[in-house]
């Protein structure tokens, strides 16, 4: 993280820098265009005034002679180094000035323009055809003062290279300055990555620059979710190793017994003490197994539940896409579940049920209604009615919330200990049953899992328990 921040400020700093230096030299370049400009309209002004300054040979036949106009005089000693001129003939003989100011002889009478690059100095050279006092000649002034043509040369020492120093420098500085910058994120993560799995204590906000703080925060906010995570977790399997110590204790416990009896079987010798012996085996055989049975369905529920318990969970979930479901099937396939169980112990289990849907997982919320219609039928006497419903109800806020109700007419729950019977394996003390005190928590657990809201209250004439869930959306 440390070494990619290094990395990418000193780029981003120095990519502006560098647009900055680019458009410099664009202005540069336009401020000597334009001064280039300016000097060619100069060139050309001054091109009458050297063709006024040739004069005719004296005596006829020699060479012509140069006599300078104020301006022309003024022109050459103001740029004396960098200037010239030259006087040719149209055949392009030159008569006067210098022989390397030249150039392509003109064609028509318009000043022409170009550029000459003559001892390590670019010239601006102006031509023009014009009739002198020795006649029709080609008249050329050199100028090597021009900003312009100077421009690519003087770019190297007095633009480039101070500006490459100043970015070099910058860029050195900004490094500097990132590391400076970085080392609280640095020594952050050096004491996080020394930190054990178990170590969650939260990290010393103030100790950390403003900029980090939001980070810290967030980070001391896992660290607590985590730490209570594994607290509810550690709590979670002793609880289960608790619940499951007790029916296994008693499955061993029935084993032993029925071992016990069939090694004492062969010591018996006199036939009827054996048969005697034999017959009370096959009653106490028949007991052990039932009990053996009891034992084994209630550690097979216990299991069963905690597995669902676990799948419950919503960061198990998080990779489970949810779905529709319809809840007046879900309603349907339960009640014929239990329709058995519900005529055996002579319960009317009835269904009230209008089409309905509400987003989760079809599996789990099954689950959740199971275990409500389950806790139902285990603990409504004979002769009681439990009935299921789904259909729309009326939230906090007024808007219509789908919604699962299970009812019963049987003992139902203390309004104290409404709360406290969601919790895992609480029982009402005096409870009868092979409950494990799981049913409810693990409806409770789902129910939350979807966003929904598992509400217990009283039957509608004060007797049983009404088991509600309303679904957020």
């Amino acid at each position: 993280m440390s070494s990619a921040l290094r990395t990418r400020l000193p780029l981003m700093l120095a990519l502006p820098l560098c647009l900055l230096m680019l458009v410099g030299l664009w202005l540069d370049y336009r401020a000597a265009g334009e001064a280039a400009g300016r000097y060619d309209q100069l060139l050309a002004q001054l091109l009458p005034a050297l063709a006024e300054s040739v004069r005719a040979p004296e005596p006829p036949g020699r060479a012509p002679r140069l006599l300078p106009t104020p301006p022309l005089q003024d022109f050459l000693q103001r740029n004396a180094g960098v200037s010239g001129y030259s006087v040719r003939d149209r055949a392009g003989r030159l008569l006067l000035g210098d022989a390397w100011v030249r150039g392509a002889l003109p064609a028509t009478q318009a000043p022409e323009f170009h550029s000459l690059e003559f001892r390590a100095t670019t010239y601006r050279v102006a031509m023009q055809r014009a009739r002198t006092g020795a006649g029709e000649l080609v008249l050329a002034l050199a100028d090597g003062s021009d900003p312009q043509q100077q421009w690519v040369r003087q770019l190297l020492m007095r633009v480039l290279l101070p500006n490459l120093a100043l970015l070099i420098a910058t860029g050195l500085v900004i490094h500097w300055a990132v590391r400076q910058a970085v080392k609280p994120l640095v020594g952050l993560a050096a004491a996080v990555a020394r930190r054990s799995p178990q170590d969650l204590r939260p990290i010393d906000e103030a100790a950390s620059p403003d900029e980090v703080r939001p980070l810290v925060h967030s980070l001391n906010r896992l660290f607590a979710l985590v730490d209570a995570q594994a607290e509810a977790q550690r709590r979670f399997v002793a609880d289960a190793a608790h619940q499951l110590r007790t029916p296994l204790a008693g499955l061993q416990a029935q084993v032993e017994a029925w071992a016990m009896a069939a090694r004492a079987a062969p010591a018996q010798k006199t036939p009827a003490v054996s048969a005697q012996h034999a017959l009370g085996a096959i009653v106490l055989g028949t007991q052990q197994i039932e009990k053996l049975r009891h034992a084994t369905r209630r550690t097979s529920q216990l299991a069963h539940q905690l597995l669902t318990l676990s799948c419950a969970d919503a960061r198990s979930l998080a990779v489970q896409p949810p779905q529709r479901v319809d809840l007046k099937d879900l309603c349907e396939s339960v009640l014929e579940a239990f329709l058995d169980a519900a005529t055996g112990k002579g319960l009317d289990l009835g269904l009230e049920a209008q089409p309905v849907q509400a987003t989760g997982h079809g599996g789990l919320l099954r689950e959740l209604l199971s275990n409500l219609v389950d806790n139902a039928v285990k603990y409504t006497p004979a002769g009681g009615v439990v009935t299921i419903r789904c259909g729309w109800r009326l939230g906090h806020a007024g808007a219509p919330q789908a919604c699962v109700e299970v009812e019963d007419d049987g003992p139902g729950v203390p309004d104290g200990e409404h709360a406290r019977v969601l919790q895992r394996f609480y029982r009402l003390p005096g409870a009868g049953g092979e409950g494990t005190g799981l049913g409810l928590a693990i409806a409770d657990e789902i129910a939350r899992t979807h966003s929904a809201v598992l509400n217990l209250a009283c039957g509608p004439q004060g007797r049983g328990l009404l088991a509600t869930v309303l679904f957020s959306g």
